[in-house]
């Protein structure tokens, strides 16, 4: 079982080159190109915003592929991508096929894009349909992700897109496509409000789950903490997935995490990241 996650909260310190180094030196397998600095977010407008990082600049594909030979250089390759979000905003929207290209110069073979948190199964495929065919010319499946919204008043989450497995399942077969594909966000999964958890999804899911991003938290709020630091039962999840027999990486995206840290320490918590790591791939292997 190979282990990957997520470079863009490391690369927020040190810059992504910098952090797929540390990630490479410290045992992660692969990498998972986080491309949220594409384009900024307005959430008061709900406006897309012009990045001045270089994957908003017109060189776009020159940085993916400059990523993908650090990787090379250090034994470790992407797997996925996560493309800017939320897309129920057309300028973010316009930004996901730059997504898509930029995962396929980097090498991955996986783009997670979120569906529409508050859109139906059908809405949300026209997306989907729109990006499809370009996805297949660069070689890239698009997964999409089990959303949540969230209820101040009881302070739990709330239904959203994917959120239950009907509704994943629902979204899957609306699109029914070989290229198209479920990404588990197992802390999302274990949110009390949905109604639902991350062993049940896993089964609902079965052979469509085909990317993962692995989260702690303390089971009602999205935490993106180190696994195994709060409350998630991760042998029962693990044993999910090994009843499905499970095939792709173990990418995690405890980003939250990594805020702790500073340029001076953050290796110190990318070696934390790939011990949980590599402890769940372990717990595969063994099971």
């Amino acid at each position: 079982m190979k282990i990957s996650t997520e470079i863009g909260s490391a690369a927020r310190l040190v810059g992504e080159e910098r952090a797929i180094e540390y990630y490479a030196k410290a045992g992660f397998d692969a990498w998972d190109f986080s491309m949220f600095e594409m384009c900024g977010y307005d959430w008061k407008t709900r406006t897309a915003l012009q990045s001045s990082h270089p994957l908003g600049q017109n060189d776009y594909l020159k940085f993916a592929q400059r990523l993908k030979q650090v990787g090379e250089d250090n034994g470790i390759y992407c797997n996925q991508s996560h493309a800017p979000f939320p897309t129920g905003c057309d300028g973010v929207r316009s930004y996901l096929k730059r997504a898509i290209e930029c995962t396929a110069e980097a090498g991955g073979k996986i783009c997670i894009i979120h569906p529409d948190n508050n859109k139906g199964p059908e809405e949300n495929a026209e997306m989907y349909f729109e990006l499809l065919p370009f996805a297949k010319e660069c070689g890239v499946k698009i997964a999409t992700e089990n959303m949540f919204n969230w209820t101040p008043e009881k302070d739990e989450a709330a239904f959203a897109a994917c959120a239950n497995p009907e509704s994943f399942n629902a979204h899957l077969d609306a699109v029914n496509d070989d290229y198209f594909i479920a990404c588990l966000d197992i802390g999302h999964a274990e949110m009390s409000g949905l109604g639902t958890s991350a062993v049940e999804m896993i089964h609902a899911l079965g052979d469509r789950l085909g990317a993962l991003h692995i989260h702690d938290n303390d089971k009602r709020h999205d935490l993106h903490q180190i696994p195994f630091s709060k409350n998630i039962d991760f042998e029962a999840v693990v044993k999910a997935l090994k009843e499905i027999g499970y095939s792709g990486e173990f990418t995690l995206e405890p980003d939250a995490y990594l805020r702790d840290f500073n340029e001076d320490t953050i290796y110190n918590g990318i070696k934390n990241l790939a011990a949980a790591a590599k402890k769940l791939a372990d717990m595969y292997e063994n099971m």
